[in-house]
């Protein structure tokens, strides 16, 4: 009789301990067949752009939304694959998708620090997000988000995820990818890359146009000196790696579209001619055109243009302010922020050693200026676009 009494407590208290299971268990019975097919993961075809080259075989130029070159793993240096997972997944190679051990660290710091500042998102987690989910922050979208880790994590080995990874993660300036963003952020392969400049273009996930090189200098590099440390926490770079790496200047690249040589207008005539062929496909197809134009006859044009174009300009003299940026309500030319001049000079390119900048201060003795990224000019002669304060 004694044992009765406390059997119906201790059935309800099961009940109650299981409940949770049996609802978490029929929620995944019934969201994974709608899950998506990963067909778009095994039979990979990104949008490749089209891409116009000299004779020599120098890239001219790229037409297409997207700015991306696919590599395989095996054509990533280890060095950059290091960078990433220091960055972004430590513990990649050992969880099955979901990262157990890094969500209750994350919680943990968060908590104490009474603030979201460590995610526990891994790169399993990344891919699944980028390829078929959106943005919003729903406990039904981050549920499938798992579930989607845990097929996408069944169906492909680690090497073929990260792969994924590094070729379809958004890095800023139109820039998808590691391979592309290695290009217009430094002008080179992947399998150049120093250290240092590894590390920069793996903290660019986290946030791009936070941590852009190009825009945001500064930030750029606190981020950077974040993911040189956790390389060497974590045995990938010794002490005098390290240092070298912390101490190299990073020379990112201003203009916003970089090729061997300028060739606009030839290159608008080769676009005309295989989108009429093409229509939309020249640009998602990964077409390449091997133009007749030599590199040394182009460029030779193109200075000689250039002169005579400078030269006429010097000649009717100068003609006022290119444009006036607008601070927000309450700044003025005395209390401006570093970030407000950066964003109004992110949409205006460079053009060769003509830079843009903001004309803080005028007089007929001093021209105080502010270009891209803080940045002082060395003298008014290298100054155009110049917009002035109100």
């Amino acid at each position: 009789m004694h044992s009765r009494r406390w059997l119906l407590p201790a059935l309800i208290t099961s009940a109650l301990f299981l409940l949770p299971a049996l609802l978490l268990g029929l929620a995944v019975i019934l969201a994974y067949p709608t899950l998506p097919s990963l067909e778009v993961l095994t039979d990979y075809r990104p949008k490749i752009p089209l891409r116009i080259y000299s004779a020599e075989g120098l890239l001219l130029s790229e037409f297409g939304e997207e700015r991306r070159a696919l590599v395989s793993i095996s054509e990533v240096p280890e060095v950059m694959k290091q960078a990433i997972l220091a960055a972004e997944d430590e513990r990649f190679y050992e969880h099955g998708g979901v990262d157990y051990k890094g969500v209750i660290r994350a919680a943990i710091s968060n908590f104490t620090s009474g603030d979201v500042k460590q995610g526990a998102s891994t790169i399993t987690m990344q891919v699944a997000r980028n390829f078929f989910l959106s943005k919003e922050k729903t406990i039904s979208r981050k549920f499938n988000e798992v579930l989607l880790t845990f097929k996408i994590e069944h169906s492909l080995s680690k090497d073929e995820i990260l792969q994924l990874y590094i070729n379809q993660i958004y890095l800023g300036q139109r820039a998808y990818g590691f391979a592309a963003a290695s290009q217009i952020y430094f002008g080179k392969p992947l399998g150049r890359l120093t250290v240092a400049e590894a590390a920069m273009l793996a903290g660019l996930p986290k946030a791009p146009s936070l941590f852009n090189p190009v825009v945001n200098p500064q930030r750029a590099k606190l981020r950077q000196l974040y993911v040189l440390r956790r390389m060497h926490e974590l045995h990938y770079v010794n002490d005098e790696q390290l240092q070298i790496a912390q101490q190299q200047p990073i020379v990112a690249v201003r203009s916003s579209q970089e090729f061997a040589i300028k060739s606009d207008y030839l290159s608008e005539m080769v676009r005309q001619a295989v989108y009429e062929k093409y229509k939309e496909d020249a640009y998602t197809q990964g077409f390449k055109v091997y133009t007749t134009i030599r590199q040394q006859d182009q460029l030779a044009a193109y200075q000689a243009v250039r002169a005579g174009v400078l030269d006429y300009d010097r000649r009717h003299g100068y003609r006022g302010p290119e444009g006036f940026i607008a601070l927000p309500k309450g700044s003025t030319s005395a209390n401006y922020s570093a970030e407000q001049l950066d964003e109004a000079l992110q949409d205006v390119a460079d053009s060769d050693d003509l830079i843009p900048a903001v004309v803080l201060e005028a007089s007929p003795k001093l021209v105080r200026a502010y270009s891209k990224g803080g940045e002082i000019p060395k003298s008014a002669a290298t100054l155009c676009c110049l917009s002035s304060l109100p």
